[in-house]
């Protein structure tokens, strides 16, 4: 199978992040995209996260009955930071029959010199990077890396946090069955 593994802290998932994952279901060669819940992102505050499992369940709640997206926990069960090269590491050793490529966005495109290994990961593994409002992506890298300018909303999980915070309606910006475990469990208060 060929899978394309979507990363990030989901804190929390919102639909830009299902338009992302369906548009490359829909229009990339994968069978499955996997959201991939990171537990600690290395580039980011490990005290800003609601618990781990909260959000994967908030994950898996949103992709509700959809077969070609899946919610993983890949990386609960590695050392933490989360690396993605060790995370692929790990999916390629486990899962030698599967592809595995990485969706990223270009906020993170344009650090990826930051990340472990990262000319590693460009060498090895096919890289979609969607391009972000505000976040221009440049390919100046060897490597099977594809710049996609599918759909996009201008929504991120922060402001979605601080629309909580603000005791402000998150409907239409979360699916559902997400939003009511986000409101019946007073998350991100």
């Amino acid at each position: 199978m060929n899978i394309g593994l979507f990363f990030g802290s989901f804190n929390p998932i919102h639909v830009g992040h299902l338009i992302i994952a369906n548009y490359i279901a829909n229009h990339k060669n994968v069978d499955q995209v996997w959201l991939v819940v990171s537990p600690q992102n290395p580039l980011k505050q490990a005290n800003s996260l609601l618990n781990e499992y909260h959000r994967l369940h908030l994950v898996a709640s949103a992709i509700d009955e959809n077969s070609r997206v899946k919610a993983s926990d890949i990386e609960f069960k590695l050392p933490k930071p989360s690396y993605t090269i060790d995370t692929l590491t790990y999916l390629s050793e486990k899962y030698p029959q599967h592809t595995f490529s990485v969706i990223i966005g270009s906020d993170s495109f344009q650090n990826i010199q930051r990340w472990k290994n990262f000319e590693k990961l460009l060498e090895t593994y096919k890289i979609w990077v969607y391009v972000r409002p505000g976040h221009e992506a440049e390919n100046k890298y060897n490597g099977d890396i594809e710049i996609l300018k599918g759909p996009l909303l201008d929504i991120s999980a922060s402001y979605i946090r601080s629309l909580i915070q603000s005791k402000k309606s998150i409907q239409y910006l979360i699916p559902d069955k997400a939003r009511f475990e986000i409101e019946n469990n007073n998350y991100y208060l």
